[in-house]
């Protein structure tokens, strides 16, 4: 936050009024007997400059303001969450579908997914059927997903991430000609110019 009133503690500022006008260097005092004169405060919105620049202005709406920004911007800062999703490698068919359906809502609402294929006790030697399964998940989630990961060992686990695919915007399309046959004409020119070889002197 900026120094304000007393907590400006130099000499003399760069000063502008209410009301924006700039009134060049004042001394401190002068300053604040103005912004005491209007019922507002004097802010220091420039320190680093020679002498430092102090408005005159409400400090309560200005903070307000500020504070108000920053909400904002925090709203527009999307989160990434990772949403987690647990397979089993005798997972039914039925099942396997739900998991598949709800990896594709995460993954429109803009999250990232991570698919855990859990193995327990001896079901650890069934790796390759657990690649199999996190392909087939893949394959089932592409047209909305990127792999990030790809069938990695975690522990016990075997483990793939997809992120949301970028949206592609449509190419605009090329402009029509205006009248009818001018299209068709231009190549017709093209093919009426002739290049001659060039004489050869003797």
């Amino acid at each position: 936050m900026p120094r304000v009133n007393e907590k400006i503690r130099v000499r003399e500022v760069r000063l502008i009024d209410h009301e924006g006008k700039q009134l060049g260097v004042r001394p401190i005092d002068e300053a604040m007997g103005l912004a005491r004169s209007v019922g507002m405060d004097l802010v220091e919105v420039s320190p680093s400059a020679t002498p430092p620049v102090c408005k005159v202005m409400d400090f309560g709406k200005y903070k307000y303001e500020l504070n108000k920004k920053s909400k904002e911007n925090k709203k527009k800062q999307r989160t990434v969450v990772t949403k987690e999703i647990k397979l089993r490698p005798k997972i039914d068919d039925h099942d396997f579908d739900t998991k598949a359906k709800h990896a594709k809502e995460f993954l429109e609402e803009g999250h990232r997914v991570k698919a855990i294929v859990m193995f327990k006790g001896r079901e650890v030697v069934y790796q390759d059927f657990g690649k199999k399964l996190l392909e087939k998940l893949a394959q089932a989630i592409t047209e909305c997903s990127t792999v990030e990961k790809s069938c990695i060992s975690e522990g016990r686990n075997l483990v793939s991430i997809f992120a949301p695919k970028a949206v592609v915007l449509p190419k605009p399309e090329a402009k029509k000609p205006d009248k009818p046959g001018e299209a068709d004409e231009a190549p017709a020119a093209e093919a009426a110019v002739v290049t001659e070889p060039a004489a050869v002197k003797e």
